[in-house]
């Protein structure tokens, strides 16, 4: 399997230049023959939203190089020491300072002058980190087979076919942004790379431009969206829309849902990880509506099961407890240094996510939040996540909000909201949950921190903490 099929297109946004057919296919082999002849080890690729970038990918899995997509915007002494940790044979664009020890710089690229390096194992074939631009990522061992079987699984369940046209929306070393790429590339598609992003100035000028069909977001992009009165009638042409990246809340969905229906469109909820190349279920979008915060079910090929307190497994409905996910599309594992890039395959397709949920009586999975979301007020564990949907519900106008543990209370951070408003939540959250209003610390922030990928940056307001 391969991941450009015939009639797979790239647009570039800014130029208008088109890469096709023949010409695709010939460009990325002779970027593939030149990344074939560097020394053994992984390739650390700094992959922006651009055509380069893109073609950099598709050489390095074409070439069978295992590939580390790494944000270009990572503080290079976390860039430097991870080159220290996994010794790449190459960092590819790399950052215009001098390289570290042991590495020329030649083309822009920063080379290995060591020739011998730990060969990853052959089924490797996309590395990606499990956070973001801060902090000390592990990274995600992903075979080729998990990322083409994702591709495809995606590619049917959303009908994609060589008519459709994505433009990019989010990071391409984001799982959910490298997976919008490879499932329109696998179906022939067309992918217009376009650098702004959904908020920004010129997207939607580009969307109609070329004629984009689909449009993928996280809950933020949709929360933003929201408050600037989306009007699907406005882009006729986009009949999809597609949302992951964590959960977005049920009254949004229902919105954005009720608003693609009525232009004759559809919205897609989805669920994934990084781990699971990356997405696990997808909710037919109609019945969306019908079971209004479900993710849906597995895609082909994979299931789910909730594990219960005492380690057993189960698909009973109901039953709550961690959602465990089997599937071809599982990560090897995790790599924390070179000689674990050599590993096979040490999670044989199972997958414990993490992740809190139940399933129904027609295994759709609904997901409630993350075990390590906790935080405590006054000695009472509570839900980081419930605690956020509570916020929102309390009639006060708070739509984004973000809450991370303090000592023995919960600090929300609530976007563009007046002091009095945060005073109004914590008495609304006291009351509601019969705890004294100083353990609910209620702050007024002119705009929540994301990652690159569009999530709420928590490490950065814990730090602010």
């Amino acid at each position: 399997m391969t991941l450009l099929a015939p009639g797979a297109r790239l647009v570039d946004a800014e130029t208008g230049t088109v890469l096709d057919g023949s010409a695709l296919i010939t460009e990325v082999e002779r970027r593939a023959d030149r990344l074939a002849v560097l020394p053994d080890g992984v390739l650390f690729a700094r992959t922006g939203v651009d055509v380069t970038s893109v073609l950099r990918y598709l050489a390095a899995v074409h070439a069978f190089r295992a590939v580390a997509l790494i944000d270009p915007g990572l503080d290079v002494p976390v860039l430097e020491m991870l080159i220290e940790r996994y010794r790449p044979a190459a960092v590819l664009d790399a950052p215009v300072t001098g390289p570290p020890a042991g590495y020329r710089a030649e083309d822009g690229h920063w080379l290995r002058l060591d020739e011998d390096g730990i060969r990853p194992h052959p089924d490797l074939a996309v590395v990606l980190p499990t956070s973001g631009s801060t902090g000390n990522p592990k990274l995600v061992r992903l075979s080729r087979k998990a990322i083409l079987t994702n591709a495809h699984a995606i590619s049917d369940v959303l009908g994609i076919d060589e008519r459709e046209v994505a433009p990019t929306t989010l990071p391409l070393h984001y799982a959910y942004g490298l997976s919008v790429l490879n499932s329109h590339l696998v179906s022939g598609a067309t992918v217009v790379v376009e650098r702004e992003g959904i908020l920004g100035r010129g997207f939607w000028d580009a969307v109609a431009a070329h004629e984009c069909t689909t449009v993928a977001g996280v809950p933020y992009h949709y929360e933003m969206l929201s408050k600037l009165d989306f009007d699907p009638s406005a882009n006729p042409g986009v009949h999809t829309l597609t949302q992951a990246g964590g959960r977005m809340r049920p009254e949004l969905i229902a919105e954005f849902d009720t608003k693609m229906r009525t232009a004759g469109g559809r919205l897609f909820v989805m669920y994934g990880q990084t781990e699971a190349a990356p997405r696990m279920a997808v909710m037919p979008a109609e019945r969306l509506a019908e079971k209004l915060g479900s993710v849906g079910p597995a895609l082909p090929g994979g299931r789910f099961a909730v594990r219960r307190p005492d380690g057993t497994d189960t698909t009973h409905p109901k039953i709550s407890g961690e959602i465990v996910y089997r599937g071809p599309n599982v990560m090897m594992g995790y790599a924390e240094n070179a000689a674990q890039l050599a590993l096979g395959d040490e999670c044989g397709g199972v997958l414990p996510t993490g992740d809190l949920g139940y399933l129904d009586e027609e295994g759709f999975l609904f997901v409630t939040g993350r075990f390590k979301r906790i935080g405590k007020v006054f000695g009472n564990r509570i839900s980081l996540d419930d605690l956020e949907h509570a916020t929102r519900a309390t009639g006060l106008g708070i739509d984004i909000v973000a809450a991370v543990a303090g000592d023995d209370k919960v600090v929300l951070f609530a976007e563009g909201v007046p002091a009095e408003t945060c005073r109004a939540a914590s008495r609304a959250l006291s009351d509601r949950l019969h705890l004294h209003a100083s353990g609910f610390d209620v702050r007024s922030i002119d705009t929540i921190p994301l990652l690159a990928s569009g999530k709420i940056d928590y490490q950065a307001l814990t730090d602010q903490i």
